[in-house]
């Protein structure tokens, strides 16, 4: 028997009462997509830490780059004379740590070839304790050097200006010093009291006479530089000398202290 067949229906259709089926979800652009990946931004604690760390770095080459910059605007404002001095200073001290330099290596290859290095140190400490002794004011030393004389008619010198000289003989080199017989050692303390230039507690009086042994091409122009020691000496109507004696003596002495405390850990 044959059975009626079903109503032709349509490719495609669907029942009337048939649900949708759900759609899916549109793929986003690619700037939407590069949008989504950086914000919001997702870092690393050891992320974090190198930006950290590159930020300090940054700050501290800007400060130095600044710092820089002010020392070389300060060179460019000088005049011409305050340059070559610089430079001369520079020069200078260079010439004296490349002297010690050499001094300790040939210390240091006496004691490597030395047949006898038990008697090489000790010489070499004999040497030692004589250059400290020279230093602390016990011994009394000679050399080239130069002789600073400040007559005071006015008596407008000061201890300041004393120390002032002191300080800039001890900066170009000078390895003994003193002042119309006081031995001038670290120690030494400038005062003015009761009218006077007191050094170490002892009055001193025009004409102050200060010894100096060292390099005399390094001491005088130490003293000489524009508006150094000389120059202000000499605004006070002080009259001012420096020499060049063949040889300079410092024969002041000051006794050993022992320390209160201090002891040696040997």
């Amino acid at each position: 028997m044959n059975q009626p067949n079903p109503p032709n229906e349509p490719n495609g259709s669907r029942e009337p009462n048939e649900p949708n089926e759900p759609s899916a979800p549109a793929r986003p652009t690619g700037r939407a997509a590069l949008r989504a990946a950086l914000w919001p931004p997702r870092a690393s604690r050891g992320q974090l830490v190198a930006a950290v760390l590159l930020f300090v770095l940054g700050l501290g080459l800007a400060i130095q780059v600044r710092a820089a910059g002010s020392e070389d605007t300060a060179l460019r404002g000088a005049r011409p004379e305050d340059l070559v001095r610089i430079l001369s200073d520079l020069e200078d001290r260079s010439a004296r740590l490349e002297d010690e330099q050499s001094t300790l290596e040939d210390q240091r290859a006496e004691l490597e070839n030395s047949s006898d290095q038990a008697e090489e140190a000790r010489r070499q400490s004999e040497e030692r304790e004589r250059q400290l002794g020279v230093l602390a004011g016990t011994v009394a030393a000679e050399g080239p050097g130069i002789t600073l004389r400040v007559d005071d008619p006015t008596g407008a010198v000061t201890a300041d200006m004393l120390l002032d000289a002191v300080q800039e003989l001890r900066a170009a080199g000078a390895e003994a010093l003193q002042i119309n017989g006081v031995r001038i050692v670290a120690s030494t303390s400038f005062v003015d009291h009761n009218g006077g230039v007191h050094v170490d507690d002892e009055r001193i009086r025009a004409p102050f006479v200060i010894d100096a042994i060292g390099r005399p091409q390094d001491l005088e122009p130490a003293l000489n530089i524009p508006g150094g020691v000389v120059q202000s000496l000499e605004n006070k109507q002080a009259a001012v000398a420096v020499t060049r004696p063949e040889t300079v003596t410092v024969d002041a002495l000051r006794s050993a202290e022992q320390p209160d405390y201090a002891q040696s850990s040997s």
